[in-house]
């Protein structure tokens, strides 16, 4: 089943959502993941999956740099990338 295979914002915050509540033990969790994210194919939610992991090991290895963020003022939120890191970390134990 050929599909768009771009992932917009929305459905990767419905796809790191649904990782969530589906974790590697829930029955047809591909299936419940796909739907959550609408739009996309079981093979592309394992697809996306996969890419998610591999990014996970590259930057665990070092072999991508995180980026550098500018530090948030007090009066400004900014961008964490440590709570960033331990988030992704945490979707890839599931």
């Amino acid at each position: 089943m050929a599909s768009n295979s771009t992932w917009t914002p929305k459905q990767n915050k419905l796809f790191e959502n649904a990782l969530a509540m589906y974790d590697k033990d829930t029955p047809d969790r591909w299936v419940h993941l796909a739907r959550a994210v609408g739009g996309k194919s079981v093979e592309e939610v394992k697809r996306h999956y996969e890419m998610l992991v591999e990014d996970l090991r590259q930057i665990e290895a070092g072999e991508i740099p995180l980026p550098n963020y500018r530090k948030a003022g007090a009066s400004n939120k900014g961008y964490n990338c440590i709570d960033e890191e331990q988030r992704l970390k945490n979707l890839s134990l599931q």
